[in-house]
């Protein structure tokens, strides 16, 4: 696998699992404010999910790249 196809499928799995883990450990506000969504999470912890979201990527990433390079999984047949 190229370093461009890499960084291809780096991306695409980030957002994927990214959009996938924003869900969890998400509590609605008890009192929303005026001109606040009743929705609109309490502590959405961004910064957490985007951590836990690239170790992830990355690992999906590089076993991706070890079975492209190893002719274990091959996307030209």
């Amino acid at each position: 696998m190229e370093n461009i196809t890499a960084a291809i499928v780096f991306g695409v799995t980030w957002w994927l699992v990214f959009f996938v883990t924003l869900p969890f450990g998400i509590r609605k506000l008890d009192n929303p404010e005026g001109g606040m969504d009743p929705g609109a999470p309490q502590r959405p912890r961004l910064w957490i999910k985007a951590g836990v979201t690239t170790v992830i990527a990355i690992t999906i990433t590089l076993f991706l790249k070890w079975g492209m390079d190893a002719n274990l999984i091959s996307f030209r047949q």
